[in-house]
């Protein structure tokens, strides 16, 4: 029975149980506006993703800008590749070849419309396409080749979705996690997403702004640039009138999990230079109500947003960030993992 209404500029999308209600809302906007373009039913465009209701999922596509951002590069994308970046996506060679002018304010709208795109339906490209934001200023035909491995994976996976689903508004778990000092000025990047079952939302792939001494401390600084989404997410949830029963944030680093849940106490001559942020954690996970679980590293969904992933391993992760499988087969895929490998 909430009513909500998204809006960008002059684009409106409304839902609610009863279509009166939407009715109303409507007759009020061309009442101050005229005559409104309405569509109704289980699938719209908005604002250039293709929605598609079923159930409690939607599926988002964005078919028609992939294609724009084909016919915008420079080249002819001839063939696919398996994924989206190479292992070495982070490196950055100093005595690399500039681009021209030309093809610079190229990548620049390219890599600026992947980004839309990226954010909005095709997270498996975010890890690539936010590496690529970071070299805009410095430019060469490494950077180049990187942004055409990722059209060379979009044009062989064109047909993936994104699709979004909750089996309960009550339950939310998260995952962050750190890739250390992988950065050529030894930053770490941060990953983090949020599943209520079939997809992720809320997702952070992003180069940590400051320098850290272990990946104890990058896995700390993760959390604490990722917290805020999940309190948001929570906020934005009770306003709807879902109140979180069970609020989980995974990771894979013990020492990192003891000193968000005890503070100080777990602090050594280490760690004790990062009082105000473990502290902050340590507070907000009590406010929040936030239990903190071990992950072991096969089931960390949020080291997809970290590194270029490769083979099934990114595959797997690929499947679950999209939608494609149940955030539970998680634990079904890490035994199985373990069984290969034994």
């Amino acid at each position: 029975s909430q009513c909500t209404i998204c809006w960008y500029v002059d684009d409106n999308k409304i839902s609610h149980n009863d279509s009166k209600v939407v009715d109303d809302i409507i007759g009020k906007q061309e009442q101050k506006y005229g005559k409104l373009t309405t569509t109704r039913g289980s699938e719209h465009d908005f604002i250039g993703m293709g929605f598609r209701f079923k159930g409690t999922k939607v599926t988002i596509n964005m078919k028609k800008h992939i294609k724009k951002a084909f016919e915008d590069f420079a080249e002819e994308i001839v063939k696919d590749a398996a994924s989206p970046a190479k292992h070495y996506l982070f490196e950055v060679r100093e005595d690399a070849k500039k681009l021209d002018e030309y093809r610079a304010d190229n990548f620049h709208s390219v890599v600026a419309l992947l980004l839309f795109i990226s954010r909005r339906c095709r997270l498996d490209i975010q890890t690539a396409v936010g590496f690529l934001t970071t070299r805009v200023a410095e430019l060469d035909v490494d950077n180049w080749n990187k942004l055409k491995r990722v059209l060379q994976y979009l044009r062989g996976t064109m047909d993936l979705e994104l699709t979004i689903g909750a089996d309960s508004l009550e339950l939310m778990k998260a995952w962050v996690d750190v890739s250390y000092g992988v950065h050529a000025d030894c930053r770490s990047h941060t990953g983090g997403c949020i599943s209520f079952g079939w997809g992720v939302i809320a997702t952070k792939c992003q180069k940590q702004k400051l320098n850290v001494k272990s990946s104890t401390e990058g896995e700390i600084v993760g959390v604490s640039d990722y917290l805020p989404n999940m309190i948001w997410v929570r906020m934005f949830l009770e306003a709807q009138g879902y109140k979180l029963k069970e609020n989980i944030l995974y990771q894979d680093n013990q020492s990192a999990v003891k000193i968000e849940n005890n503070g100080k106490m777990s602090s050594g001559q280490k760690t004790k230079h990062m009082d105000i942020r473990y502290c902050w954690i340590a507070d907000r996970l009590k406010s929040e109500n936030i239990k903190i679980d071990y992950c072991p590293t096969l089931k960390m969904l949020a080291d997809f947003f970290t590194k270029p992933l490769q083979g099934n391993l990114f595959r797997k992760f690929r499947d679950y960030v999209l939608g494609y499988r149940h955030i539970d087969n998680l634990q079904e895929d890490t035994e199985e993992s373990a069984e290969q490998e034994r």
